[in-house]
């Protein structure tokens, strides 16, 4: 198997209870699919670095408060990824869409009614179980 890509991923959550989600360009890997956003851990960086920069890449948003949720280690046919979970619970700005991605806010409860890439399943899971503390 080649090597595990580190990715850190945001949870936003706001005032409602609803999470942030963002379909992923049709052309990168699980093109079309709706994800968590978030990023590739670059080898010099922090996880929470990691997030801190895709969040402001991705959204526009100055991440001020997160915590860990959980970590996810799932093996496509192509690839293995950690997935490194957080819930990001305050935030500057307004979250946008900064890369052209179309962006939901959806209830947790809601969240089947979109298709995720198989490694955010775990994640999705967790949301609906309403443990969004560790």
């Amino acid at each position: 198997m080649s090597m595990v890509v580190h990715v850190a991923v945001g949870v936003l959550v706001d005032t409602e209870g609803r999470v942030l989600i963002a379909r992923r360009a049709p052309t990168s890997h699980q093109g079309g699919l709706w994800e968590f956003p978030g990023g590739k851990v670059e080898a010099h960086e922090t996880v929470i670095d990691a997030l801190r920069r895709e969040l402001t890449e991705e959204l526009g948003v100055s991440v001020q408060s997160a915590s860990p949720l959980m970590q996810v280690d799932h093996e496509y046919r192509d690839k293995a990824v950690l997935l490194d979970v957080h819930r990001v619970t305050e935030w500057a700005d307004e979250p946008r869409s900064c890369e052209g991605q179309p962006l939901a806010w959806v209830l947790p409860s809601k969240l089947d009614e979109f298709q995720f890439p198989e490694a955010n399943e775990a994640i999705v899971s967790r949301l609906q179980s309403g443990s969004l503390d560790e």
